[in-house]
C-alpha cells in the first residue's frame, strides 16, 4: 500500500487545480477523464447489477440477463450471490467496464416501491449479506461494485427532489445496516449516493457521506453520484466525491473559482482525486497497476437457469407438483407472460440479452412428446412492441433490420448504423444527438399474417410515421409529470390503426424532430416504434383459455405484471394483478383441477384465488433462462428453491406500509424500525398470506435441534448450530433462520428480528447441520450510539418469521 500511497501522491502533485477538477465531473455519461501525462486511462462506468449492459444499449452487444435481485433475494444463499457477482465481473471484463453500478440493496420498505425488483429484502441482515458477496464477486474478479442508492431511497415518485424524514434510530438499524457489511467486509470500491434527501440534505451534500461512511466504516472508495444527483458546489465541501454524468455538470469552472477565491478549500478536491486514483489503481487504470483477472468463470446462461430454479418460491402445492414428464400428454401454458415473460425490470438496470426463454419454450423444450397448447387469456403487455426482428430487411444493407441517420437541419446525414430491432436507446455512445436536428429510422416489414394493428411510436418529441410513403402518424409528445427520467423510460405514444397482408411488404420510415432538446435529454434518445395490438373481446380470450384448459392433462398459467407496473422512475399504485388476470385464473381452476400458477413479477402481487388452483409458484424476473428453469422446477429436475425475501399481504388494505408518494416532497418514515414482518407482527389480527421466509418444497426437512452459546458478550459473533432431516426420497434444501426476542425490552423493540440465516442442502434420508453466524452486534439497538441491554433473550429457530419450533435462551453479559 506504500507503493501505491506513493504513486497516488505522486500522480496528484502533477496535476493542476483545473485538472484535478475536470476528474471530479465524468467525461461523457458513462467514463471518466484520462489524463495522458500521469498515466491515468478513462474509467468505464456501467449500469447493472442484474447483469452488465455496458457502454451503449445496443442488441448487437448483447449481455447475459441474470434473474431480477428478488429472485437471488429469494434464494438466500449467499455463495449464489457471490457467484452471481462473479458472473457480472466476467461480462463486464469482456465488456471493457471497470465498475458495475450495482448492487442495489436498498429495502422492500413498502410492497409499492417502483423498483422494489431491483433490491434484495425487507430485511437488513440478509440484504446486507447478500450485497457483500455480491461485491466479493465482483471485487475479487477485478471490477468494481457500486452499491447503491445511499441512502433511504426506497420509492421512486418525487425521487429527485423528495426528502426522507427517517429518525437515527431506523436509519442504523435498518437502512444503514443493509449497507455495512458490504463496505466494512467486503471493502467496496465506489458507493453511489441517491437522488433524494434525508432529513431536509440531499444526499450528495448530506453529512452521512461522511459518519458512518468513511469515519466508522472506514470506507475509502469513490462516492459516485446517481446520474444528475450532484446539484451544487455545495456537494464538493461534502464527501461527494463524482458528479456524474459529464462533462457539464455543477462544479467545474465554478469549483475552479470557488477554490481560488478561498470559498473552498483546496483539501476537499484533493481528498477526492485521491480516491478516483485509488480507484483508477485497483481497477488497473493507472500505469503501473495491472487489472486483476478474473478468478471464477462459469457459463454465464448455465448460471442464470440455475439461479433462477434456486429463486422460485413454491408456495402452494396439492399434491400437485412435480409433474411426471412420462406421464403427461398435454399441458395447456396460458397466459401473455407466458409466451411474453419478464425477464427483468424496467429502467436503467435493463439489460439487451443475445436471447430470452419464456414458459412456453421451456415446457415445449421439457415436454418434446407432449401436447403443449397455447392460449393468451389476457392481455398484460402494454405499449409498443417493435417489429419482429425476423420480418424487417435494412433498405441499405438488405440484412435485417433497420437503418439509423443522425441528420443535420440541411437533412444531411451526420451519422448512420444498421441496427436491429425498431425499439433504440442510445445512452452515451457515438450518436451525435445533441448535434443532430432529426434522427430518421427506415426499414421494409413484410407481414407474416392478416393484421389490423395500431403502428406508430413512443417518445417525448415531434415525429412523423410514414408507410409506403404516406404520413400516417403526426405527432408532438410531451412528457407527463417533472421526471425526465420516467419519461424516458416509459414515455408516450401516438399510433394508428393499419391493415397489413400476408406476405406484402411495406416500406415504414420514422422521422423524429431532435430541435430543443434541453436537460437530461440532450444527450440521450430512446424510441420505441412499432405496434400495439388491435383490440381483442377479453371474455373470448378467457374462454378460448377455458377451452384448452378443459382437454388437457394439466394447466399451466402465467400471471404477471408489464412495464408499466414495475420499472425505475415511477412507483406502483396497487397490487392487483393488470387486466383480467385474476378472472382468468379463476376460469381455468374451475375446470381443470390440475391448474397451477407462475406469478411472474419481480414484487409482492394480490393472489385472491390462491387457495383455488393446485399450485402456486412465484417465478420473479427470472432472466433469460427463466423459462428453462420453470420447467426444470414443474418436472422435478430442480427443487423450487426459493423463500419469500419479502412478506406477501393477502389484501392491499391489511399490508402495513403503502405511503411512498410524497406528501408536500417529504416522505415519512413514521413507522420507525417496524417495516416488513416486524410492522405484520405488530398487527397480529391482520396476517399477511404469506410470511418472509415462507416456501415449500419438494422434500421434507425439518429442524431438529438447536445449539447455541449459554452467554455472549459485546464484541462477540456467535455460532448458533441448527439440526436438520431430510425425510424424504430426494436431495432438497432447508434455509434456516434464526431470529431474536427481548421479552421485556426497555426501549421499543421488534417482536421478533433477523439476526442471521444459511442454507443448507441434505442428502435423500440424511441429516445435517446449519451453522448460523450471529454478531452479538445484532443484539444491540441504537441511541446516540449502539446500546447493548444486558439480560435474556430468546434465539428462535425456524423456517419463516412465525414458523420457529425450536428455542434457546441466552444471556447478554
Amino acid at each position: 500500500m506504500t507503493d501505491t500511497n506513493a504513486r497516488i501522491e505522486e500522480a496528484l502533485a502533477a496535476l493542476t487545480l483545473e485538472e484535478k477538477v475536470r476528474l471530479l465531473t465524468g467525461r461523457d455519461f458513462w467514463n471518466t477523464w484520462p489524463i495522458e501525462k500521469i498515466g491515468l486511462r478513462a474509467m468505464l462506468f456501467s449500469d447493472g447489477p442484474s447483469g452488465v449492459r455496458g457502454e451503449r444499449w445496443d442488441e448487437r452487444e448483447p449481455s447475459v440477463n441474470l434473474p431480477s435481485a428478488t429472485a437471488l433475494g429469494a434464494s438466500f444463499d449467499v455463495d449464489l450471490a457471490r457467484r452471481y457477482g462473479a458472473v457480472a465481473a466476467v461480462e463486464a471484463r469482456r465488456k471493457g467496464v471497470d465498475a458495475v453500478l450495482g448492487p442495489t440493496i436498498n429495502l422492500h420498505r413498502s410492497p409499492l416501491g417502483g423498483r422494489h425488483f431491483e433490491a434484495y429484502s425487507e430485511d437488513p441482515v440478509l440484504t446486507a449479506d447478500l450485497a457483500a458477496a455480491f461485491v466479493h464477486g465482483l471485487q475479487d474478479n477485478g471490477v468494481g461494485a457500486t452499491p447503491k442508492h445511499y441512502i433511504a431511497n426506497d420509492y421512486e415518485d418525487e425521487r429527485f427532489t423528495a426528502s426522507s424524514e427517517v429518525d437515527d434510530r431506523a436509519l442504523r438499524e435498518l437502512y444503514l445496516l443493509a449497507f455495512e457489511k458490504a463496505i466494512v467486509e467486503a471493502r467496496a470500491w465506489l458507493v453511489m449516493s441517491s437522488y433524494n434527501s434525508i432529513n431536509g440534505v440531499t444526499a450528495t451534500e448530506n453529512e452521512l457521506l461522511e459518519t458512518p461512511l468513511n469515519s466508522e466504516w472506514g470506507f475509502d472508495g469513490v462516492v459516485i453520484s446517481d446520474w444528475t444527483a450532484v446539484r451544487s458546489l455545495e456537494a464538493a465541501k461534502a464527501s461527494q466525491d463524482l458528479a456524474m454524468p459529464g462533462p457539464v455538470g455543477p462544479w467545474g469552472d465554478a469549483l475552479v473559482a470557488a477554490v481560488r477565491e478561498g470559498k473552498i478549500d483546496e483539501a476537499h478536491v484533493d481528498r477526492k482525486v485521491r480516491r478516483i486514483l485509488l480507484l483508477a489503481v485497483r481497477v488497473g487504470a493507472l500505469d503501473g497497476f495491472g487489472a486483476k483477472e478474473p478468478v471464477l468463470v462459469e457459463d454465464g446462461a448455465a448460471f442464470a437457469r440455475e439461479a433462477a430454479a434456486d429463486g422460485i418460491v413454491l408456495l402452494e402445492n396439492r399434491a400437485a407438483l412435480p409433474w411426471d414428464a412420462d406421464a403427461i400428454t398435454s399441458v395447456a401454458v396460458i397466459g401473455d407472460n407466458a409466451a411474453h415473460a419478464r425477464t427483468q425490470g424496467g429502467g436503467s438496470a435493463t439489460v439487451l440479452p443475445a436471447y430470452t426463454i419464456s414458459p412456453l419454450d421451456g415446457l415445449r423444450s421439457a415436454l418434446p412428446h407432449a401436447t403443449v397448447d397455447y392460449a393468451l387469456g389476457a392481455i398484460v403487455q402494454t405499449g409498443l412492441s417493435p417489429l419482429p426482428a425476423d420480418r424487417i430487411q435494412n433498405p441499405v444493407t438488405g440484412g435485417p433490420g433497420v437503418r439509423v441517420r443522425f441528420l443535420d437541419a440541411a437533412g444531411q446525414e451526420l451519422f448512420g448504423e444498421d441496427r436491429l430491432t425498431t425499439s433504440l436507446v442510445w445512452f452515451g455512445g457515438d450518436a451525435p444527438i445533441a448535434e443532430a436536428a432529426s434522427v430518421e429510422l427506415t426499414t421494409r416489414f413484410t407481414p407474416a399474417e392478416d393484421s389490423t394493428v395500431r403502428l406508430g411510436f413512443a417518445t417525448v418529441g415531434a415525429g412523423i410515421v410514414s408507410m409506403d410513403g404516406e404520413r400516417i402518424v403526426e405527432a408532438d409528445l410531451h412528457p407527463v409529470g417533472d421526471d425526465l427520467g420516467a419519461a424516458f423510460l416509459n414515455p408516450p405514444s401516438a399510433t394508428r390503426p393499419v391493415v397489413f397482408v400476408e406476405g406484402r411488404p411495406v416500406d415504414i420510415s420514422f422521422e423524429l424532430d431532435l430541435t430543443g432538446r434541453v436537460d437530461f435529454l440532450s444527450g440521450a434518445l430512446s424510441f420505441q416504434f412499432g405496434t400495439e395490438p388491435e383490440d381483442i373481446d377479453p371474455d373470448a380470450l378467457i374462454a378460448e383459455a377455458v377451452a384448452a384448459a378443459r382437454s388437457a392433462d394439466v394447466a399451466l398459467v402465467v400471471v404477471g405484471t408489464n412495464a408499466v407496473v414495475e420499472s425505475e422512475g415511477w412507483d406502483r399504485t396497487s397490487l392487483s394483478l393488470p387486466g383480467r388476470q385474476d378472472d382468468l385464473v379463476r376460469a381455468v381452476a374451475a375446470v381443470n383441477p390440475r391448474t397451477v400458477v407462475l406469478v411472474n413479477s419481480g414484487s409482492p402481487v394480490v393472489m385472491p384465488w390462491r387457495h383455488e388452483v393446485a399450485a402456486v409458484l412465484i417465478g420473479w424476473f427470472g432472466g433469460q433462462e427463466f423459462g428453462g428453469a420453470v420447467a426444470d422446477v414443474l418436472t422435478g429436475l430442480r427443487e423450487p428453491g426459493g423463500r419469500l425475501p419479502t412478506t406477501w399481504g393477502a389484501d392491499e388494505a391489511g399490508v402495513p406500509i403503502l405511503d411512498t408518494r410524497p406528501k408536500d416532497g417529504v416522505v415519512e418514515y413514521r413507522e420507525g424500525i417496524h417495516i416488513g414482518y416486524r410492522a405484520w407482527l405488530r398487527q397480529p389480527t391482520v396476517p399477511p398470506a404469506y410470511w418472509f421466509g415462507a416456501g415449500l418444497s419438494y422434500t421434507h426437512i425439518p429442524l431438529v435441534r438447536l445449539d447455541a452459546p449459554a452467554t455472549a458478550a459485546p464484541g462477540e459473533t456467535m455460532t448458533v448450530s441448527v439440526g436438520v432431516q431430510n425425510r424424504s426420497d430426494r436431495d432438497g434444501k432447508q434455509v434456516v433462520l434464526v431470529f431474536a426476542e427481548k421479552p421485556g425490552s426497555v426501549t421499543d423493540r421488534p417482536a421478533r428480528w433477523l439476526v442471521g440465516f444459511a442454507v443448507v442442502r441434505v442428502p435423500a434420508g440424511g441429516s445435517a447441520v446449519a451453522d448460523v453466524t450471529v454478531p452479538v452486534r445484532l443484539l444491540a439497538y441504537w441511541d446516540a450510539g449502539w446500546q447493548y441491554e444486558t439480560g435474556e433473550y430468546l434465539l428462535r429457530a425456524g423456517t419463516t418469521a412465525v414458523d420457529l419450533p425450536l428455542s434457546t435462551k441466552l444471556m447478554l453479559r
